[in-house]
């Protein structure tokens, strides 16, 4: 499968090119410097993302958006998020977003991103990630949008194992809404392989180093 990485120097966008590769798919690392690309065996497309044309992209089977905004940018995501819907209407192209943890709900009023001991430095990220979100669900391209736990580690181990959900807060066995970024990547690509969550966002947990397995 021919699979576009925008943001693939990233920590997420980084762990999925590993799996992708570890897979044996066509990855190409979409990147505004080749030189941070150290993985032998990977295509380059080196631009700035709004450069990014239709024909830059139509050429994947999928193109999975690991686009990371810079403090005082978080307003990029939508901008972004907007310019790759534009792209890919009327494609056959799949999106694939890693999307935040902030909009998912941890009961049937509240979402995460209003709970009191959410992080203030993250709020304007997690606002942009829920429009983006909403944006998504009003477009007509097809589109998966994954959702982390609300702890993302990355440095966590690659289990290979998680559980799923839709748009509620998952917690281990711990108690504890944790994911690491290499079990992350092991859910981006097996929704990638076996789609189950197409125009759909969904959820993934996993357990922590200190879990029981």
């Amino acid at each position: 499968m021919k699979i576009g990485i925008i943001g693939a120097t990233g920590k997420a966008g980084n762990n999925i090119l590993v799996e992708a590769r570890l897979r044996h798919h066509d990855v190409t690392a979409i990147v505004r410097n080749r030189e941070k690309i150290t993985h032998n065996h990977v295509d380059i497309i080196e631009k700035e993302v709004f450069d990014l044309t239709r024909e830059d992209l139509e050429q994947f089977d999928v193109v999975v958006n690991a686009f990371g905004s810079h403090p005082g940018e978080e307003h990029l995501h939508v901008e972004f998020g907007r310019f790759l819907i534009s792209l890919l209407e009327g494609s056959q192209t799949k999106l694939f977003v890693v999307g935040g943890a902030g909009s998912l709900w941890i009961n049937d009023d509240t979402q995460l991103i209003d709970t009191p001991d959410f992080p203030e430095q993250f709020k304007e990220v997690a606002s942009q990630q829920s429009q983006n979100l909403m944006d998504l669900q009003n477009s007509s391209i097809n589109w998966t949008f994954l959702s982390p736990a609300a702890m993302f580690d990355a440095d966590g181990p690659r289990t290979g194992h998680y559980s799923i959900g839709k748009d509620r807060l998952l917690l281990n066995s711990q108690e504890i809404s944790y994911v690491s970024y290499a079990d992350y990547a092991v859910a981006v690509l097996d929704e990638i392989e076996n789609p189950k969550h197409v125009n759909e966002r969904f959820t993934v947990a996993s357990e922590n180093a200190t879990s029981s397995s």
